[in-house]
């Protein structure tokens, strides 16, 4: 091939160069010192209930003022709507199918997954945790010899004390904040006005479940607490700088159509990601994240190569841009699935299903319709309580209201069964209430998203999708009193419940 004396110069300048410029300060190829990692996680919480999220009522200021000096995602959502599998799938970065019984809630986590945080420590990271971890979940009967979640510490104070060596640390404070049940009457207590509250049309508006809300929202501002205090901890030790700060939820809030359902409300959470003077702040990205993809971002950030098995992608990219809004054009839709949550069907049946989630749309493919998808009544155990045996105003309301006409509707859409495929427009559906997968304008779309998603589903080994076992309804619980409910007194009471019921013969 001939080459030309200008070209060879060019090409000569660009080899020399470009090189170079990749070490200036501030390039994003500059070989930085491994960041400390801060992971402060709150357990069950949707996207919208922070102050920097636009909630009038919810008061989170430290968590607002990292919102306000870091990133803000409007679009990061769990890789499954239930504590378990969201968890797992964070730690080893892989889409929960992938992950054999770690799909299910109350089950196991095989030690045979890789995850991060023992990555981490593998390359001289002091790794940690405090609160929930992993899990719910047997530790043991996964084969692993602790949490995967790391070492377990009282606090975070009792984290960094221990680390002598002064190593780059990984740590997570795993709240269990606001997981029910709550303290009723303590939102209302602490100086919530119930007039302020928003309440999602998909509940009944009324004084009662403006009250349960404001519950959730007083231990949403004990987490807030929790995070002001780790944050004031990190400065006093000197490392805020060199260390990198994500606050998030594991799913959506305890509410029917919430928790254990693959729409927005459980599967949608909020994530604030700040490393001061490192990554561009006061911004705002629309891009579509995964809960799952924090495990490679942790990776590369602390120099490590990302293992092909995972799934997930690393968010460096983003975190390192200058610009706000959409970014990277392949981020435009997010894959979430769910099988077994509680246990609260006969025989230990689940209902299993996958979505995927655009802009515009939400398509979701329930695989056993002729389940019940909150559970087999009366119960209705996928929506908390499990097993009424604890206070829960929203849910215990609609139960007893079932059949009053501005009630009946929206028990319908939380509790009774769901047909194979659902559709909503979020343009002029956003709280997700009209299913439209049988409209015939929709038709082009709905084939072109259940077919993104097939693909996506086989290209990633989905069981399901591959014809091969499923095992998700036949796996070990660990809970072994949801076996046989008893519900409380008052929901014996009110809804005229037997004192036990049985989900095995």
């Amino acid at each position: 091939m001939k080459i030309y004396k200008h070209e060879f110069c060019l090409w000569t300048i660009a080899q020399v160069v470009i090189p170079l410029l990749f070490l200036l300060p501030g390039c994003r190829s500059e070989k930085q010192t491994p960041p400390n990692i801060l992971m402060l996680m709150s357990d069950n919480q949707s996207w919208n209930h922070m102050g920097c999220y636009g909630d009038p009522v919810v008061r989170t200021p430290n968590i607002d003022q990292v919102a306000s000096q870091g990133i803000r995602f409007t679009h990061a959502f769990c890789a499954a709507p239930s504590c378990t599998p969201a968890r797992a799938a964070l730690l080893s970065g892989q889409d929960i199918w992938r992950l054999k019984e770690g799909a299910n809630l109350w089950g196991i986590f095989p030690a045979k997954f890789p995850v991060y945080t023992d990555l981490l420590e593998e390359s001289g990271y002091f790794v940690g945790y405090q609160g929930k971890g992993w899990g719910p979940g047997s530790v043991q009967e996964s084969g692993r010899e602790r949490n995967p979640a790391g070492n377990e510490y009282q606090s975070f104070e009792e984290f960094i004390a221990t680390n002598t060596a002064n190593k780059p640390w990984c740590f997570w404070y795993s709240s269990e904040d606001p997981h029910r049940p709550y303290n009723v009457g303590s939102g209302v207590s602490s100086g919530m006005d119930i007039n302020n509250v928003m309440v999602p049309p998909y509940l009944p508006d009324n004084d009662t479940v403006r009250g349960d809300i404001c519950d959730y929202y007083y231990e949403i501002e004990r987490f807030d607490k929790s995070v002001g205090e780790i944050l004031r901890k990190l400065d006093e030790t000197g490392q805020y700088e060199n260390t990198l700060i994500v606050i998030c939820s594991d799913n959506g809030w305890q509410m029917p159509r919430g928790l254990a359902n693959v729409y927005d409300f459980g599967t949608r959470i909020p994530l604030i990601i700040s490393w001061n003077g490192k990554i561009p702040g006061a911004r705002v990205i629309e891009d579509f994240i995964s809960l799952s993809d924090l495990a490679p971002t942790y990776l590369e950030l602390a120099g490590l190569d990302i293992p092909d098995f995972m799934t997930a992608k690393s968010l460096a990219d983003l975190l390192f841009a200058e610009k706000s809004g959409r970014i990277d054009e392949q981020r435009d839709y997010i894959i979430t699935a769910r099988e077994r949550h509680a246990l609260c069907r006969y025989n230990g049946l689940g209902y299993p299903c996958r979505a995927i989630r655009t802009y515009d749309f939400l398509y979701i493919r329930n695989y056993e319709p002729d389940r019940w998808p909150a559970g087999d009544p009366p119960l209705f155990g996928d929506i908390d309580a499990h097993m009424l045996h604890y206070p829960s105003p929203t849910k215990m309301y609609m139960l007893v209201n079932k059949d009053k006409p501005e009630v009946k509707p929206l028990f319908e859409h939380a509790m009774l069964k769901r047909p194979a495929e659902e559709l909503f427009d979020l343009k002029n559906d956003p709280w997700q209430m009209n299913n439209i997968a049988d409209h015939t304008e929709y038709q082009a779309i709905k084939k072109e998203l259940s077919e993104k998603l097939y693909q996506y589903l086989e290209s990633t080994s989905d069981p399901r999708i591959l014809g091969r076992q499923i095992i998700w309804d036949s796996t070990a619980y660990f809970a072994e009193d949801d076996f046989n409910p008893r519900p409380s007194e008052e929901a014996i009471r009110l809804l005229k419940l037997e004192k036990e019921y049985r989900y095995f013969d």
